[in-house]
């Protein structure tokens, strides 16, 4: 609801979080709320699954764009990467990372690490780092399971010190921020960040 998103920025603006990610519907009126801020306006283009053509990705992100958002999460077509299309997978993400570069966005793409092998995850990150993409992300958060310290881990000694590595799914607590970070996360993304948040004043 608006009233949810509304609340979700004033939060964010409250403590300073780096980015509100929100449904491409609410970018503009997030831009809106958070104008004049430092936190950046994020959405995703292709979500859940990526299985949007890569047209349609890129027409996502250069709408969500138009209207404010300055981050993108893109969602890798993670059945093409199963079934062993590589280069099906680096044309998607390297087409959105050319949409978002062009006005000066940040991508990341989500490879949803609870549905890959530890093999799929590492070709993941490495498709991603070659086409371009700014970070990695471990997963949407409505999948089976979320970031583990294993998977940062794993995504981090694949892509060196010169990618960033976001941890997301499943974060609830301020020991799993911690564990995150030290694992190799650059940013981490939590539902319940204001908690965390809070925990470090207690």
């Amino acid at each position: 609801m608006r009233s949810d998103v509304m609340q979700v920025c004033a939060e964010a603006l409250q403590y300073e979080f780096a980015s509100v990610c929100v449904n491409s519907f609410w970018v503009p009126m997030v831009a809106q709320e958070l104008q004049g801020s430092q936190i950046k306006v994020c959405t995703v283009a292709g979500f859940p699954l990526g299985a949007a053509s890569t047209a349609a990705k890129v027409a996502e992100t250069l709408g969500a764009l138009a209207h404010g958002a300055q981050e993108i999460d893109m969602v890798m077509n993670i059945g093409a990467l199963r079934g062993g299309e590589n280069d099906v997978v680096e044309k998607d993400i390297r087409a959105v990372v050319a949409a978002s570069r062009d006005r000066g966005a940040i991508l990341k793409v989500i490879i949803e690490t609870a549905l890959l092998t530890d093999e799929q995850k590492i070709l993941a990150c490495r498709l991603s780092q070659k086409a371009g993409a700014d970070f990695v992300k471990t997963s949407t958060g409505f999948s089976k399971a979320g970031a583990t310290v294993e998977d940062i881990t794993l995504m981090r000694r694949t892509v060196g010190r010169d990618m960033g590595v976001k941890a997301s799914g499943g974060i609830r607590t301020l020991d799993d921020l911690k564990a995150m970070v030290a694992a190799g996360a650059t940013r981490v993304g939590a539902s319940a960040s204001v908690k965390i948040i809070e925990a470090t004043a207690a």
